[in-house]
């Protein structure tokens, strides 16, 4: 189908993303206490040029929005900082001080970001603080803007089911969602016109210290009106949509609309490309269609946690209608297609967006896409299989790619007809094939640049900036190797805000079966402390290769071979590594137990490859 852009003559956006300026931070470089830079918004000065031939000329009009700097009034008492991670800052101000929406990702951008605040207006202490939802880039910096020590009697909001949301995503899938990530954000490609140019989000990620302050006010349903430092807020759950918890508020004393993440100037993602559970886009629309209805006629602006706000209550409606529609359509359509038949790969190539969407700026797919949408979707209803049998025990890659290459003739038949089809223009399957070649001879680099040539000019054109982004990191490794970028999500407050249970699933994850196939164990862990977990007891059941946990209730029926007495403090120490008598751990039984079960874990390889076998 021919590709539809909307009119680059329409500035609004421009307009919106420059209106209420205030000031930048200058340089706009934020660095960790050790000189690190931890965040670099003047490398994006480039983007102020023409489109070069190496980017989608509606990716660089999207750099160009997303990579303002500087700190803007919304409205009256409503500020926002933005360029200085990938997130936004929002600061409501009270009648004592300043109250704090989304703390960005790194304690120091959120630092800097208060910082530049006060500057323009004023000494004001934090008042209060709140999550819109659960994911790291809007809770992570919150050190830096309530440092150890201020954050007594301080409320903190959140919506319900936050505090297991956010800190179980770096848990079970952590390692494999770390490394898809530096793909996903282009860690590692240099910013430049040839490179990382943003991930249409916004630019990039900080990679500073991450913290955690456990919320202290739950908001559990719609209509839950708050009051924080004498500011009144009225809000709308929207669990599962974005984010497993989320929710949209309203100032209705400043007429402003916060949106969070659920409706932001592009198409956001069902499944994201670093993998996570894949989002409900029907949900999705039946909250921003709750949203039209449920604040109609009380607010002038509607701003969210990335981009930039929208002015006039008709604009409003209408970007909130289009983005509902967005996610209908996607949802809908495909599983029409879906129960014709169809699989997910081939309604990707099918579907297609009305045209007044298509017209759409904030419609465009800059982060999510239609075609990853809509296999999300599909995945989702009816999981990886397509219900075709020679599809349901296909060999493994490499396998797979060595008969692949025997059958098209060897490797040098195979290089030829890939450089065949790239030359005619045939990126896709000379892509597919050059990766058939990569997997069943790993040593050939000729194949290996001959791949990286073609995923550059597929990056290159890509109008999707993570597209962009897996493309262009997957030529640098294919010419460059492994190198270890990997960003390590843990951090004291984060693992200290895991549950025991999520940190017995930790262990249970980390066993290696067949080692531990033989071993047969049972140790019960008496807890001394936590709000409502102290004198609680959980018996782990190592057997045929599976931990299990269970919170024991009632008295046991037989002894464990070893019980511990321990804090939580404790069991993390036990889990890095020190031992039972260094911690002053409590025992009662063999303590030779715990040792032998920590023994069958194995550590994942944080730069485990994906390009290559």
């Amino acid at each position: 189908m021919t590709e539809t852009l909307p009119s680059f003559e329409d500035t609004t956006d421009f307009d919106n993303a420059d209106r209420g300026f205030l000031g930048s931070l200058a340089p706009g470089v934020v660095r960790a206490d050790d000189g690190r830079v931890i965040w670099d918004n003047d490398a994006y000065a480039f983007l102020n040029a023409d489109c070069p031939n190496t980017a989608h000329p509606s990716l660089w009009r999207q750099g160009q929005l997303a990579s303002r700097q500087g700190l803007y009034e919304v409205t009256e008492g409503i500020y926002q900082v933005r360029g200085l991670d990938l997130s936004n800052m929002t600061l409501v101000e009270g009648e004592h001080g300043v109250i704090v929406i989304d703390p960005l990702i790194s304690v120091e951008t959120a630092a800097a970001a208060l910082a530049l605040y006060k500057e323009h207006r004023g000494d004001r202490p934090v008042t209060g603080v709140i999550y819109t939802h659960s994911h790291g880039d809007h809770f992570g910096g919150v050190r830096g803007v309530l440092p150890h020590g201020t954050e007594d009697g301080i409320p903190i909001l959140a919506p319900a089911g936050f505090l297991e949301h956010a800190v179980s995503e770096n848990v079970y899938a952590g390692n494999a969602m770390g490394r898809r990530a530096s793909y996903m954000y282009g860690v590692g490609l240099p910013t430049a016109p040839d490179g990382q140019i943003g991930v249409g989000l916004g630019q990039a990620t900080s990679t500073g210290t991450i913290s955690l302050i456990p919320p202290t006010v739950d908001i559990t349903e719609t209509g839950q009106e708050e009051t924080v430092d004498g500011v009144r807020i009225v809000f709308q759950l929207t669990p599962g949509t974005e984010a497993p918890a989320e929710m949209n508020f309203l100032f209705p004393d400043h007429r402003a609309l916060c949106l969070a993440e659920n409706a932001t100037h592009n198409m956001h993602n069902v499944l994201t490309l670093r993998g996570a559970v894949v989002r409900d886009s029907r949900i999705w629309a039946h909250y921003l269609d709750e949203a039209i209805e449920y604040f109609h006629g009380k607010y002038d602006v509607a701003f969210a946690s990335h981009h930039w706000p929208t002015w006039g209550h008709d604009d409003v409606v209408a970007f909130l209608e289009e983005q509902r529609d967005l996610y209908a359509y996607m949802h809908d359509q495909t599983l029409r297609l879906l129960n014709e038949g169809y699989t997910g790969t081939e309604i990707a190539e099918r579907i297609e967006l009305p045209p007044a969407l298509r017209k759409a700026w904030h419609a465009r797919g800059y982060y999510g896409s239609l075609s990853h949408n809509t296999k999300a979707i599909y995945q989702r209803y009816l999981g990886w299989y397509d219900g075709n049998p020679a599809h349901l025990w296909e060999h493994p890659p490499t396998q797979l790619a060595q008969r692949y290459v025997e059958a098209v003739g060897g490797p040098a038949d195979a290089l030829a007809k890939a450089r065949a089809y790239a030359e005619d223009g045939d990126l896709r399957f000379a892509a597919t094939l050059l990766n058939h070649l990569v997997f069943a001879d790993p040593d050939n680099q000729e194949a290996k640049d001959t791949l990286a040539g073609v995923y550059q000019r597929l990056g290159y054109g890509a109008e999707n900036a993570t597209w962009r982004n897996f493309y262009l990191r997957g030529a640098q490794e294919l010419r460059q190797g492994v190198t270890g970028e990997v960003v390590d999500l843990a951090n004291p407050e984060m693992v200290m805000a895991l549950t025991v249970p999520m940190l017995l699933d930790s262990i249970a994850i980390a066993i290696d079966g067949p080692r531990a196939w033989d071993d047969e164990l049972v140790i019960d862990l008496v807890l001394t402390d936590g709000p409502t977990a102290a004198g609680a007891r959980y018996r782990l059941t190592l057997h045929n290769g599976a931990l299990t946990h269970r919170e024991a209730t009632a008295p046991p029926r037989a002894p464990a071979g070893l019980t511990l007495i321990l804090g939580k403090a404790q069991l993390l120490g036990l889990l890095a590594g020190k031992g039972v008598d260094d911690l002053g751990i409590g025992t009662e039984g063999d303590p030779t137990l715990i040792t032998r079960l920590l023994a069958h874990r194995s550590k994942p390889d944080r730069n485990f490859p994906i390009i290559t076998p």
